[in-house]
């Protein structure tokens, strides 16, 4: 729960939220196919 003074989301909490929606939006072959990439990126 958000407790700065305007009482918003933290950072902590939108990630967290969005990663909830994203797991519930997409499979194990969503996370695999953006992992391949992931590591594609970085090898280069």
């Amino acid at each position: 729960m958000a407790t700065n003074k305007t009482d918003k989301m933290t950072r902590e909490e939108a990630g967290k939220k969005g990663g909830e929606a994203t797991s519930k939006n997409h499979d194990k072959d969503y996370y695999q196919e953006i992992g391949e990439k992931g590591g594609k990126s970085s090898n280069n």
